[in-house]
């Protein structure tokens, strides 16, 4: 091995040890971001089940009105928040977003009026403006569940009629399509908040000046430091699709050499920033406002949280040029979606362009003291 490279492996080999070494590094490096798997995890791990958080208040004595109420409570759609006893508690958590809406039986509901031979009755759906969305489709459930309630009383022969066709294909679960985001969070902690911690205390304690007055070069220190990252960073990848595949059920059907492929692409375009920021700062009280200037942006604008199809248009233009954009993109189709690394040429186009022009920007900025 020449001298040059074996300088590069010795540094890598260091480097990864320290990591391993250090327990707030292995912290914030593994630990955290299975936390937030899990947090992520208990959100969406049943996949695509849906349900409202819902007040129910029933003013009626009514069998029909007692039977429904009990299938509202014992169902899945429907959360019933047990604590609310009244519309104005109901109406008080409203405004906090603590329900969706509101479901009232009224006193008359399941009564036989006068003139009628069955019983007969209007609920309400009570929302608020905010949540018109999520009112209209707990009106359409309940619509839906008294059609099947009418039945037992009229007969009515329906001219127009629709039925649903599953396809052969499942869809993304929510937590499938949110386990893309979690490995970029994962990919943004250590390619920039670890060197942007480590550099500044590094300098703090001489221990870069010693180095520069070795033979040691700044691109054989990137080098290394690239090769070790990207080493601790397969192994955090390894704990969170472990977890993942066996706790939440992580449908996996790409190819994980691929995957790993990419991961290592991702993982080292992105330590380029923390590279440049550690780099150029003197101290932490520089590098940690910079580094959350830089993170934070792409953190909530490419789709690690949540979707970035909910945001404005022009938001969605502007985060495409993100370089996270096209990693967690890339992650998404090669995981969940089975593409192949042909498929995501343009997100490996985009981060390699972000890969070089990140790099010219680390050894420029680049300080050893």
């Amino acid at each position: 091995m020449k001298k040059p490279f074996f300088t590069v492996w010795i540094f890598a080999r260091l480097s990864t040890k320290r990591f391993f070494r250090d327990r707030l590094a292995l912290f914030f490096g593994i630990a955290f971001p299975v936390i937030f798997l899990f947090v992520f995890g208990l959100m969406f791990g049943r996949g695509g089940d849906v349900s409202f958080r819902v007040g129910f208040i029933n003013q009626s004595d009514s069998a029909i009105a007692t039977e429904f109420a009990g299938q509202v409570r014992d169902g899945t759609i429907f959360k019933v928040d047990k604590s609310v006893n009244t519309f104005d508690e109901a109406y008080e958590k409203m405004n906090r977003s603590q329900l969706d809406a509101t479901i009232v039986l009224p006193a008359d509901f399941g009564d036989v009026r006068s003139g009628q031979s069955n019983p007969s009755g209007r609920a309400k759906v009570i929302y608020t403006p905010n949540n018109e969305q999520a009112g209209r489709a707990i009106t359409s459930v309940i619509d839906a569940q008294f059609k099947g309630l009418n039945g037992n009383f009229v007969t009515v022969v329906e001219p127009f009629t629709v039925t649903g066709e599953p396809t052969q294909n499942k869809s993304l679960s929510r937590f499938d399509y949110a386990f893309a985001g979690l490995l970029g969070f994962s990919i943004v902690g250590l390619g920039i908040f670890g060197p942007i911690n480590v550099f500044p205390e590094l300098k703090k304690q001489g221990i870069l000046r010693r180095l520069h007055t070795t033979p040691l070069r700044v691109w054989q220190y990137f080098v290394s430091t690239a090769m070790s990252q990207a080493t601790v960073g397969l192994v955090a990848m390894a704990v969170l699709f472990l977890f993942a595949v066996t706790l939440f059920n992580l449908q996996v059907v790409g190819n994980y050499i691929e995957i790993i492929l990419f991961l290592i692409l991702s993982i080292v375009t992105i330590l380029g920033i923390g590279l440049a920021v550690g780099g150029w700062a003197h101290n932490e009280r520089q590098a940690a406002p910079l580094g959350n200037i830089v993170v934070f942006p792409m953190l909530f604008l490419s789709g690690t949280f949540f979707p970035r199809y909910i945001m404005p248009e022009w938001l969605q233009s502007v985060s495409n040029w993100l370089p996270l954009t096209p990693i967690i993109e890339g992650v998404r189709l090669l995981i969940t979606e089975g593409k192949h690394l042909v498929d995501i040429l343009p997100q490996i186009a985009l981060i390699g362009v972000w890969l070089i022009v990140i790099y010219i920007i680390a050894f420029r900025v680049f300080r050893w003291e």
